[in-house]
């Protein structure tokens, strides 16, 4: 996996001060640094309200159809996404369902159907924003986030739920990861990357879920992407599990322990023997269909 430079997607803006310390600070192993910077698990307590006795279910068959309409698997096993191919009529529907998931009452929901309700959100709002700016080679070209050194389009509020406006920042680090705390959101949500887990091929449901998110991870783990060995025993890992070392564990050794739980008996064996963390990376490259080889 190509150690890529990374400028960060999260921040809405980052003081004058802290961007030049990070300057002389340049030396420092750059995923570690832009650690510092990234979002924190903080909850927006506006958004625990659950209603764990509910049945109602929320139908996300055209998201489903989206998917299975438009995103393909590559030879390398990386699911590109043909944003060039996606017809009128579908690009109506796909804004149709965003609506309809804005309008729902999700806070009587119970937790199992918010889960699904969240990450399908998610992924559907980084389409529907790729496809509005489309072409692009980065989402991060699409600097539509307020704020003098925002870099993406993640901090940006898109659309209205229960009246409060929400960004795709509000749903990744002030929704999913504070409730939910599990290391396995960062397989499931998209950012439209070459270097993120893949958008998989169908929707994310509350009957499911447990077993896509499992997948997902293994798929990832099991990837160049998620991690690859040097010849001197250490490791490459993503960039994810720098940003987010939290989520996986107090230290690198943690984060090792996450990628053995999902990876097959060989590349586990294989971090039975790392000598630690080397370096990481990630390749913000549009997942585009036409970018594929």
């Amino acid at each position: 996996m190509p150690h890529v430079s990374v400028a960060f997607r999260f921040i809405p803006m980052v003081p004058m001060v802290l961007a030049a310390i990070a300057i002389l600070s340049a030396p420092v192993n750059a995923g570690a640094l832009e650690a510092l910077f990234a979002p924190k698990a903080k909850l927006w307590d506006r958004w625990t309200a659950h209603d764990p006795a509910s049945t109602a279910t929320i139908d996300h068959a055209d998201w489903d159809r989206f998917l299975a309409a438009y995103v393909v698997p590559d030879r390398s096993g990386v699911n590109r996404v043909a944003y060039g191919r996606v017809t009128a009529a579908d690009r109506q529907t796909l804004d149709a369902y965003i609506d309809r998931l804005a309008a729902l009452p999700i806070s009587d929901y119970s937790r199992p159907e918010q889960f699904a309700y969240w990450i399908n959100l998610y992924n559907a709002l980084t389409v529907q924003v790729v496809l509005d700016h489309y072409p692009v080679a980065s989402i991060r070209d699409i600097d539509i986030s307020p704020g003098l050194f925002a870099d993406g389009p993640w901090s940006k509020s898109l659309l209205k739920i229960e009246g409060e406006r929400v960004s795709l920042n509000d749903i990744e680090h002030r929704i999913l990861r504070p409730i939910w705390r599990d290391p396995r959101i960062h397989y499931g949500v998209n950012c439209a990357s070459i270097g993120c887990p893949n958008l998989l091929q169908s929707a994310f449901t509350a009957k499911n879920i447990d077993a896509k998110l499992d997948t997902a991870a293994r798929d990832y783990v099991n990837h160049p992407r998620g991690w690859y060995a040097k010849e001197d025993g250490r490791i490459v890992v993503s960039s994810i599990y720098v940003w987010f070392k939290p989520d996986f564990g107090r230290s690198d050794a943690d984060v090792i322990a996450h990628l053995k739980k999902y990876s097959t008996p060989e590349r586990a064996a294989a971090l039975e023997a790392a000598d630690g963390i080397a370096d990481d990376g990630y390749d913000w490259t549009l997942n585009d269909i036409a970018n594929s080889s």
